[in-house]
């Protein structure tokens, strides 16, 4: 099969200029099957909803909503010179099954969650959610071209998934006690959102689907070229990075006020930026997310950076920190629990591999 020469994956920070990046899709959005997985992540006051409706899709009007948001975010991006793929639609609600447990499946909407790409390597990453255990596949096109283009395709080791997997004994820490994980460390699994690149440098923390076993399968994988630097964050219910800590530009970290009470040592001397509270009315539906997705920015360089149409706090601070804001209405995608980082995954950004931490720790 002859090479198909202009699909090369190259990407090492989450700020250099952007030019070919992944959108995910909403097609067949489907609740997932109640789980012990779910509960420390979902928003408590939903954790019915998803009891009684796991199997089923999410309200067709919002899949609708959040397809033209979508399509309004697509068109920014080619606008901005940037070249857009679409991973191809998968029935959600086939049960699939494996020895141990049955599942259907979510949604192929995140694609920052199911792949994760370092440098010309994009990795499928071993899920610990069963309701995500063939979400790649929808990405699986793309993944074939990349690699005849001559990317590095790699995958985390599939798991298993089985109850050994999950502390079925997990309760909500009480107040003041320490954050308790759902996943153990049976096998190694991980989320690609939990890391954020800054060239040679990796930040991770741990979390309710990213476990020590996963970040030091991650490390080994990288090698030599790349420091994993694992951060804790007053977080007790952990999972994803990127609403909690974005590097947006070498020196410039943007935080969650409340989650990052003191900022990590190895971004000594970086200036920061504590997120503005989001301005997400209490009627908006988020099943899986809280209000502070508001932080998941896209970066299309060091300077251009995507924000939600109506979040106007955040653009202001955009614009005060040097900045310039690109507006785009996303309010129905973040229901189903992300916003423009989680939505996207970077294919090629322009740059090469560099150092941007003075003190690596």
């Amino acid at each position: 099969m002859p090479l198909l020469g202009n699909s090369s994956v190259s990407s090492y920070t989450e700020w250099d200029p952007l030019e070919e990046v992944i959108v995910g899709i909403v097609d067949d959005a489907t609740f997932p099957p109640w789980h012990a997985s779910l509960e420390p992540v979902i928003p408590a006051h939903q954790h019915e909803t998803f009891r009684r409706r796991g199997g089923q899709p999410f309200p067709a009007e919002l899949i609708a909503a959040a397809r033209r948001e979508l399509d309004e975010f697509v068109h920014i991006l080619e606008a901005e010179g940037v070249t857009v793929r679409r991973p191809e639609p998968v029935a959600q609600r086939t049960p699939y099954a494996t020895r141990d447990w049955t599942s259907t499946g979510l949604y192929a909407a995140m694609p920052r969650d199911c792949l994760l790409v370092v440098g010309e390597d994009v990795i499928e990453c071993p899920m610990a959610w069963r309701s995500r255990y063939y979400e790649t596949l929808a990405y699986r096109p793309l993944l074939k071209e990349y690699f005849r283009s001559g990317a590095r395709w790699s995958a985390g080791p599939k798991p298993e998934l089985p109850d050994e997997l999950y502390d079925l004994t997990w309760t909500e820490p009480a107040e003041g006690m320490p954050t308790r994980l759902i996943v153990t460390e049976f096998e190694p699994t991980f989320d690609a959102a939990d890391f954020l690149r800054l060239g040679r440098d990796i930040v991770a923390q741990k979390s309710n689907v990213t476990n020590e076993f996963g970040i030091d399968w991650l490390r080994r994988h990288l090698g030599d070229r790349y420091r994993i630097h694992v951060l804790e964050f007053d977080d007790t219910h952990p999972m994803h990075i990127d609403a909690t800590l974005a590097p947006l530009a070498p020196g410039k970290l943007l935080v969650h006020p409340e989650r990052v009470s003191k900022v990590p040592a190895i971004f000594k001397g970086w200036d920061v930026m504590r997120a503005p509270r989001p301005v997400i009315p209490d009627s908006h539906p988020l099943y899986l997310t809280s209000k502070w997705i508001n932080m998941n920015v896209l970066m299309l360089d060091e300077n251009r950076v995507v924000v939600e149409r109506d979040d106007e706090p955040m653009i202001s601070g955009m614009k005060e920190w040097g900045f310039t804001p690109i507006p785009c209405s996303f309010r129905n995608f973040n229901s189903f629990g992300g916003s423009f980082h989680c939505a996207t995954l970077d294919v090629r950004r322009s740059g090469g591999l560099d150092s941007y931490l003075d003190h690596p720790g």
